[in-house]
């Protein structure tokens, strides 16, 4: 596996917006870049995984639940830098992704998980392209019933 902090080259990064009942499925960190921070389910595509099958793992590695990815919602740059070094550096893709079945529980990697309205997300401080890219998912969701 690549390594995540310091990388030699960028690392590819898949996020599932779960949206339902009004609301979006956020997970608190457990471990940096984010630790102790709201953000969307997600994590590091593996080698020989397909992006949508990244998103399905990791939501139900973080959030206990099964889902499935549709559309996705944004492509973004996450570059963290230390002084001249590159700490961190992904290229997120984020999907709309609908609960099909599972438990929702916090997994091992994540300290809480719940479900937010949009009202609520604004005190959570999310970066600004974090925060867009759950605006377009609620746009989705509510212009597609």
């Amino acid at each position: 596996m690549s390594k995540r902090e310091y990388p030699e080259t960028p690392l590819i990064g898949v996020g599932a917006i779960i949206v339902e009942d009004g609301r979006v499925l956020l997970v608190k960190r457990g471990h940096p870049p984010l630790a102790g921070k709201w953000s969307i389910p997600g994590g590091v595509l593996e080698l020989g995984e397909l992006l949508r099958e990244a998103a399905v793992r990791e939501a139900s590695e973080e959030t206990g639940l099964a889902v499935e990815a549709g559309e996705i919602l944004g492509i973004f740059d996450r570059l963290i830098r230390t002084g001249d070094r590159v700490q961190y550096h992904y290229v997120l893709i984020d999907f709309l992704c609908r609960r099909i079945g599972g438990e929702l529980r916090p997994g091992s990697d994540a300290d809480d998980v719940r479900w937010f309205a949009p009202e609520e997300i604004l005190s959570l401080r999310l970066p600004a392209d974090t925060a867009e890219v759950i605006r377009k998912a609620f746009a989705s969701v509510n212009s597609s019933k």
